[in-house]
């Protein structure tokens, strides 16, 4: 435990800054937007408390919101998604579970899982920000293809961050 607070304490000050500083800064036509900062969220360790991973995603979310005078609108989108962590780690589960001392990356449990975890929560995320950023339902096409166009490219760079940041 006492390893894990320092990585984490140095990964969400590097996403929220990465995020601020250069993702924010990059968006195609108006329809791709990269929200890496919820990698944070994504590879917190399975016996983190439900409770401090609602009040981490909140803390996380906040702090974007600060850096983009968005009003709360990434802190809501985070906690929807630990709120919808559990549900998801349920329902993708090993048959045996989860072995203890393992976290959720691709090293430990493969590709094919970490792709349906993070675009199951990471679809979510994008598609609750899209639509409170909106507020309404008009042009749910346009929402919904920004949210697909958009979660594509965030699980794209995740993935990538998996082999560049944990090789074997």
């Amino acid at each position: 435990m006492i390893k894990v607070l320092p990585r984490n304490i140095f990964r969400f000050v590097f996403l929220v800054l990465l995020q601020v500083m250069v993702l924010n800064n990059i968006q195609f036509s108006g329809y791709i937007n990269p929200y890496m900062y919820v990698l944070f969220i994504l590879l917190l360790p399975f016996e983190t408390p439900k409770w401090l991973v609602l009040v981490l995603s909140f803390i996380l979310g906040l702090s974007v919101d600060m850096f983009c005078d968005t009003l709360g609108i990434h802190a809501s989108a985070s906690v929807f998604m630990a709120f919808l962590r559990p549900f998801v780690l349920r329902a993708i589960s090993p048959r045996d579970g989860f072995e203890t001392g393992t976290y959720p990356r691709v090293s430990f449990y493969g590709v094919v899982w970490f792709l349906k975890y993070s675009l199951l929560l990471v679809f979510s995320h994008h598609l609750f920000l899209f639509v409170i950023e909106v507020f309404k339902f008009d042009n749910l096409h346009l929402i919904l293809w920004r949210t697909a166009l958009s979660t594509i490219f965030t699980v794209f760079l995740i993935i990538i961050s998996q082999f560049v940041m944990f090789r074997k």
